[in-house]
């Protein structure tokens, strides 16, 4: 599967939480590829709660998040709209407000994991923070 996210807004993301911590290409591109494997689960969560519903689009509460505005957004839309679909039925619509919702939600956890990898890479007495990084927070943490 390749990574539909662009390593550009990703590494804002991971450098803003980095807190003057330099970031290797690898760690953004493990960020990347985590978000958007979180971003897959959630669509076919959300899919589950929109079929309970009877319904054939998704929305934001089926993310459980408010749709946020495009404006305060790192991460591109069209991207997470694609990340949304990987792993549902053609037979969804996304809705736009669900594509917000989901974009919110995943640079959040974008942010939570990046500044949990630079707290591992301070720990290990490193400048850089590294996939490895990323990968041992993340094992830990869910």
């Amino acid at each position: 599967m390749s990574v539909e996210l662009p390593s550009a807004p990703v590494d804002s993301v991971i450098r803003r939480n980095a807190d003057g911590l330099r970031v290797g290409s690898d760690a953004t591109e493990e960020l990347a590829r985590r978000v958007q494997d979180r971003g897959a689960e959630l669509a076919r969560a959300a899919a589950r709660s929109a079929d309970e519903d009877g319904r054939k689009t998704l929305m934001a509460e089926d993310f459980h998040a408010p749709a946020v505005d495009q404006d305060e957004l790192t991460l591109p839309i069209a991207p997470v709209d694609r990340i949304a679909r990987l792993d549902i039925d053609d037979r969804y619509r996304v809705s736009t407000d669900a594509r917000l919702a989901l974009a919110g939600v995943l640079e959040s956890y974008a942010a939570d994991v990046a500044d949990g990898a630079a707290a591992l890479a301070r720990h290990a007495d490193r400048r850089t923070v590294k996939a490895a990084d990323v990968e041992t927070y993340l094992d830990v943490c869910e």
